[in-house]
């Protein structure tokens, strides 16, 4: 930690529309009413929510959309002043099968669904990006995630770090958001949220609100 203190930081938001198996994502409906609840609660002193955007549970052909959105996070970083504040991607996916949240270390060059995404591609042991070489290569998030999830944690989440995000949709766009991250000195990070039957939505978005407050004191 410096000692000048945490940066401003701006945070875009991602969710993911329904999938096989989860006809309601409750990360569609976290993601569309997140800046009313914020505004409603009060943003964390230093932080701007940028983009809130739903994405389309689709990997290979919803690639031209993603970039989209990704480019449009930095182009008020490279346009404007020097020293200006800092961007984090945040992505929120669906887990189905887990009662938890899960902070995702990182993402695998792996496509292998198990299931056609919502755009009918079912990829098999293929790399999402071949230029950065085999399945097995990984890229990691540059944040501090265990002070993130240590942070989380004494706020009384049931919350845990994970080194895998799967092989379907949610690592096909975190590997994509991490390989654009690096390229333009930004930070990515993805989140696993359980159901709704789960965990209810209202802690959910307590949840959310609790995170952006441990990135905006992050000295970024």
């Amino acid at each position: 930690m410096g000692s000048e203190g945490p940066s401003a930081v701006t945070v875009h938001v991602t969710g993911f529309k329904k999938f096989h198996g989860v006809a309601e994502n409750p990360t569609e409906k976290i993601v569309r009413n997140l800046k009313a609840y914020m505004e409603k609660r009060g943003l964390p002193k230093g932080l701007i929510l940028g983009s809130c955007t739903v994405l389309e549970a689709a990997g290979q052909s919803a690639l031209d959309p993603l970039y989209e959105l990704l480019d449009s996070t930095i182009i008020d970083q490279e346009y404007g002043s020097p020293n200006q504040e800092q961007v984090v991607l945040l992505h929120f996916g669906a887990n189905s099968a887990s009662p938890r949240f899960a902070l995702e270390n990182q993402a695998v060059n792996e496509a292998t669904f198990q299931c056609p995404d919502e755009l009918g591609w079912k990829p098999q042991r293929v790399p999402i990006v071949s230029s950065d070489g085999s399945i097995s290569h990984a890229r990691q998030t540059t944040l501090p995630m265990k002070e993130i999830n240590k942070s989380l944690q004494q706020m009384g989440y049931d919350v845990t770090p994970s080194d895998d995000a799967g092989r379907f949709v949610c690592n096909y766009v975190y590997y994509h958001s991490l390989r654009f991250a690096e390229k333009h000195d930004i930070k990515s990070l993805f989140v696993h949220f359980p159901l709704f039957s789960v965990i209810d939505e209202e802690v959910q978005m307590h949840f959310v609100a609790s995170l952006l407050e441990v990135i905006a004191c992050l000295n970024l």
